[in-house]
């Protein structure tokens, strides 16, 4: 590897990391705003782009345990922020959903974020390099879920 190119993907790690790092301060101050903690906000996230979660399904892409998930449904239920369900073809299971209430609020407290982003990037970039950005995200996607499954597979 050519030491201009080592010079480049370093930058580009601290550019990731940044990066990483302001969307964690977007969240904690939704979180603040909305009173819930992250993985509360974690949660109504994985809702917002679902028609509704198993508890179980909860569970496993929050990582959190059967009880943890009651407690924590419990109290985004009480705040008015989801809902529960009977499942409709399982009577056993039942389905999550976000209401539309908190669904309105967590698009208000982002709307203003997106808006100025779509239109930072319509003004610097044009479409082939919004292209590239969209792949290198993609990758680096994939790249953080791979290293998130080595690292749920890994002892403590």
């Amino acid at each position: 590897m050519s030491s201009e190119l080592a010079r480049t993907l370093s930058e580009l790690g601290r550019a990731v990391q940044d990066y990483q790092s302001a969307v964690d301060d977007t969240d904690r101050e939704m979180a603040r705003i909305l009173q819930v903690n992250r993985t509360d906000l974690r949660c109504l996230e994985l809702l917002l782009n679902a028609d509704g979660l198993s508890p179980r399904e909860l569970g496993r892409r929050l990582g959190l345990t059967t009880g943890s998930v009651t407690a924590m449904l419990d109290r985004l239920e009480r705040l008015d922020l989801l809902t529960r369900a009977p499942h409709p073809h399982d009577r056993r299971m039942s389905v999550v959903s976000i209401t539309e209430h908190a669904a309105s609020r967590c698009q208000h407290l982002i709307a203003p974020l997106v808006e100025d982003g779509n239109a930072v990037l319509a003004q610097d970039f044009d479409l082939e390099h919004l292209d590239l950005v969209m792949r290198a995200f993609r990758t680096l996607t994939e790249v953080q879920n791979r290293h998130v499954d080595r690292l749920q597979n890994r002892p403590r």
